[in-house]
């Protein structure tokens, strides 16, 4: 990377800002609408990854928009990774940076710099249902603010260590008596279809463009479901993961062993029993998440506005549901930071895959773009809205990421690097003839230059992320 590429990475100086090509726009502003999921890994879509899932409305999404193939979230300061990767997207900061920010997020909502509030400064009215987990109150950053939720349902001892082969299973996805997402008397994923629905109703009606943050807590555990969605994923169909291990060999070192309550969920080491079963479950909270989205998506083609909205859907991170030997999302592995991200809408090419490197917090300057607005000095994300129109062929020449002091890693899409800090370790991984990141090559001399590269970058993002991890003079 040399000097203009790597203040190109910084999104600094207004002649780069200037350069930027604006997309195409409908007629107006377009209004936005903004489906946001959690713990939904990029391969849970049956259009775009796993073919055991049904995913009938999304698919459609996928069908009449444009997917980045290669979405990344950069990561997470504590097991939380949510919050981070939700702190990013309303301020615009790379993650270090965010975490920052994260300490004086009501001062930032005073002075009018978080996302939603951007928006309204052009004309949008804005409306919020689901999870926030943002640490500052949503009713002061949007107009409208329905069912704010927790960073997930309530769970109990039952979720967790579970199942065991052969002993009965003390947790029932589609027991409604176990609280957690029926909490309230109504499916939580199913109240943010109402909300939607009653948001777009008075929409219609109204001339103002607007913006909707539609934050279900689906596909994040526990895992719940009505028994008619649990019943379309027989176990003995579930397929294990190909990269299914007993045990991640370094899950103590990076902080992903016994002890993170997401990886408690399932016993040590692992079976192949236990992952099916928590895959049914996953599967069964998505294709329920996704008869929500169908409904969003006909409540919008009512207001007869769907012709001047764009449609964004995608997740705050992935996650590994045993891949690897691993549950959760606190590692640097594609299945848990990488995710979907669809956008479909006026001037947007149909049935499209681009598989430019991105982030998923790159949406944020993407809408503001659409709505004609500035960008505030701090957002470092990349509008989309260039390659969307036809208008750019490049975007981040690589991503980043990172959990804790714990993992850091970098990738061009074709190879990542991830390093472990605690025990100087580092894996490559060839991510085109090697998707499920099975093969390290770090110690082929045949790579060592690849190393080297992927190695200096990492160095370079250290400081455009605000990293406080020193990795100068590491083993690698």
């Amino acid at each position: 990377m040399n000097r203009r590429q790597f203040l190109g990475t910084l999104g600094l100086g207004a002649a780069a800002t200037a350069l930027t090509a604006l997309p195409a726009r409908a007629k107006g502003k377009p209004n936005i609408l903004f489906l946001f999921a959690d713990d939904q890994t990029y391969a849970s879509i049956r259009a775009l990854g796993i073919d055991e899932v049904n995913t009938p409305n999304l698919d459609r999404l996928v069908r009449n928009g444009t997917t980045f193939t290669h979405a990344y979230n950069q990561g997470g300061w504590h097991g939380a990774v949510c919050v981070a990767s939700r702190t990013m997207l309303v301020t615009g900061a790379f993650l270090w940076n965010a975490e920052r920010k994260e300490k004086r997020l009501a001062r930032e909502a005073e002075n009018g710099q978080l996302w939603p509030q951007l928006l309204k400064q052009q004309g949008y009215e804005t409306y919020m249902s689901g999870k926030w987990h943002v640490h500052v109150d949503p009713e002061t950053v949007f107009d409208t603010v329905r069912h704010v939720r927790p960073g997930m349902p309530k769970d109990s001892k039952a979720c967790y260590e579970r199942p065991v082969e052969g002993q009965p299973d003390p947790w029932d996805p589609s027991d409604t008596s176990l609280g957690g997402y029926w909490e309230g008397g109504k499916h939580w994923s199913e109240v943010v279809g109402d909300d939607a629905e009653d948001f777009l109703t008075k929409a219609a009606d109204r001339d103002s463009p607007f913006f909707m943050y539609l934050a279900f807590n689906a596909p994040h555990d526990p895992r719940q479901s009505p028994q008619a969605f649990v019943d379309q994923y027989p176990l003995d169909a579930v397929k294990v993961p190909g990269n299914f291990l007993p045990q991640y060999p370094y899950a103590a070192e990076i902080g992903a062993g016994p002890g993170l309550r997401d990886e408690d969920l399932a016993p040590f080491p692992r079976t192949e029993y236990a992952v099916k079963v928590h895959r049914q479950e996953y599967y069964a909270i998505i294709s329920h998440l996704d008869a929500q989205v169908g409904r969003i998506l006909k409540a919008l083609e009512n207001t007869g506005k769907a012709d001047n909205t764009h449609i964004i859907f995608t997740a705050d991170h992935g996650l590994a549901c045993g891949h690897h030997g691993l549950m959760g999302k606190q590692n640097m592995f594609d299945h848990s930071v990488r995710v979907p991200l669809i956008i479909a809408g006026p001037g947007i090419a149909k049935d499209q895959r681009m598989a430019y490197p991105a982030y998923l917090q790159d949406i944020m300057p993407t809408t503001l773009d659409w709505a004609g607005a500035d960008r505030p000095v701090g957002v470092q994300f990349k509008s989309l809205a260039p390659l969307l129109a036809g208008q750019a062929t490049r975007h981040h020449d690589v991503v980043y990421g990172a959990y804790r002091h714990l993992q850091r890693m970098v990738t061009d899409g074709s190879f990542k690097l991830i390093f472990y800090p605690q025990i100087e370790k580092t894996l490559l991984f060839d991510l085109k003839a090697d998707p499920s990141e099975r093969n390290n090559l770090a110690d082929d001399p045949e790579y060592a230059e690849r190393v080297n590269d992927l190695w200096t970058e990492l160095l370079l993002l250290q400081k455009v992320t605000g990293d406080p991890l020193r990795l100068d003079g590491k083993q690698h």
